[in-house]
């Protein structure tokens, strides 16, 4: 089993196709993208035991908000100290276990269900689940950054589309599962995660057994490295303890978080903000619409920004993502005001395309910066700012808000205050993306020291020199 999951053992053959990686990559963040959706289990889980409503017995919203939390925080701490052990093991083994946790957790989660204990459930879903999303978002980003040299952008792209359009699966899955196993005793949740912790273990234990990574130094055939230099993309390397001593990490780290906190404040509230800011005109089935447009703008942006980014380089795409979104946040209460709505639809369809999209260039901006070697490692203590904004984009839009109406203000001007607030947190974004410099050359691995790291010896190097 250890030979088979062995990193060596992954390592393609002459003459593989490179475009079959991106389906592996697919096949696990089709999964863990899955997270998005778990909202729609919230109601049902507080009928357990009463079935058709709510009994004293029964869980609270406010006791389940914590199952996502617990989640979204073991993402981002297992992608932290797992990214070093993903450079070690590489992604075969990294997505198997991806896949146990993901997937075991949904089988703890349903004994909880079963046992109604909801501590059951935290750690099912919440922690270890939590641990199998974050290993299972980091484990294919590196490779097919390393597949596609020519297209990092693009590459990341293509994998973390799957996470924004894992709830697109997810949610209707779900809702069809439920129905099917709903009766007098049961509202059908138990039987739904056993189910999907089925098949999305299967489905990640497939891609886990698909994945490839290249040989050392590949190339595409026919691609020759652009001649012009650009000193934002270095050849060199660096090391992954290395680059948490330099203050591009940290810039990179505040611009994710800046960015990201602005975003997922507003997804969190976009079904009751549209209802309030538009009292009377927006029905709660328009209102899923409209949450369900924005997923779309989410997925589509972080193919469509990093595939750009490409071409515009990544520093620049930034700059368009604070710029844009500072105008756009600002605009926001004076088309809320003047009772436009298909204006408010379009401002926060760009404004969600650009959330997705800094979560899909930001693989390849730390390519650019830090080398491929590691950048799936780095990338993963790098996604702590996710957690971080998961934390202070839903606090801030929901505490003000309600400060806001404690003082009186009508709820459709609830979140002026607030739309100004992201404006300026996008305003600091700007300002460390234009700090951001290439990596001083004493942070870089020297020859020596990446050769052995890729398992070539100093003196098979110096054969081949000779």
């Amino acid at each position: 089993m250890s030979g088979f999951f062995s990193k060596q053992r992954t390592v393609a053959k002459p003459g593989y196709n490179r475009w079959m990686v991106p389906p592996a990559a697919l096949s696990v963040h089709l999964c863990i993208g899955q997270a998005y959706a778990f909202s729609v289990f919230n109601n049902p889980l507080t009928r357990v035991i009463g079935v058709t409503e709510s009994t004293p017995d029964d869980w609270k919203l406010t006791t389940l908000g914590w199952i996502f939390s617990l989640a979204i925080v073991f993402l981002g701490l297992s992608a932290a100290f797992g990214g070093k052990w993903l450079e070690k093991v590489g992604p075969r083994l990294t997505m198997f276990v991806a896949a146990c946790c993901f997937g075991g957790g949904f089988f703890i989660s349903a004994l909880g269900i079963y046992l109604h204990q909801i501590w059951l459930i935290y750690l099912g879903y919440g922690v270890i689940g939590g641990i199998g999303l974050g290993l299972g978002y980091v484990s294919p980003v590196s490779t097919l950054i390393k597949w596609f040299p020519d297209r990092r952008g693009m590459a990341t792209g293509m994998a973390i589309m799957g996470f924004g359009g894992g709830a697109m699966i997810g949610a209707p899955l779900s809702v069809l599962l439920m129905d099917q196993f709903k009766s007098a005793a049961s509202v059908g949740v138990m039987e739904t995660f056993l189910v999907m912790g089925g098949i999305y273990f299967l489905s990640m234990f497939i891609g886990s057994l698909t994945i490839r990574t290249p040989p050392e130094n590949w190339q595409p055939a026919g691609w020759v490295p652009p001649v012009v230099e650009n000193k934002m993309i270095t050849k060199k390397h660096v090391h992954i303890d290395q680059a948490l001593k330099t203050p591009q990490f940290y810039l990179l780290w505040l611009i994710l978080c800046l960015n990201v906190t602005a975003g997922i404040g507003v997804l969190g509230q976009a079904s009751v903000m549209i209802q309030e800011m538009f009292k009377g005109a927006v029905t709660p089935a328009a209102a899923a619409g409209f949450v369900g447009l924005l997923s779309l703008f989410n997925m589509g942006g972080r193919f469509f920004w990093s595939s750009a980014s490409d071409f515009i380089g990544r520093k620049n795409t930034y700059f368009i993502f604070f710029v844009l979104g500072i105008a756009l946040y600002a605009t926001v209460p004076s088309v809320g005001a003047a009772g436009s709505m298909g204006l408010f639809i379009a401002l926060y369809a760009v404004i969600l395309s650009m959330y997705g999209g800094g979560f899909s260039t930001i693989p390849a901006y730390l390519a650019d910066i830090f080398g491929t070697r590691y950048v799936g490692g780095i990338h993963g203590r790098l996604l702590t700012a996710w957690s971080t904004a998961g934390v202070l984009g839903p606090v801030l839009v929901n505490y003000i808000r309600e400060f806001q109406i404690e003082q009186g203000i009508a709820r459709a001007d609830a979140y002026n205050v607030t739309m100004y607030i992201m404006a300026g947190i996008l305003c600091l974004g700007f300002i460390c993306n234009l700090m951001v410099r290439p990596v001083h050359e004493k942070h870089h691995m020297r020859h020596e020291e990446t050769d052995e790291e890729g398992g070539v010896s100093r003196a098979a190097t110096a054969c081949t020199r000779g």
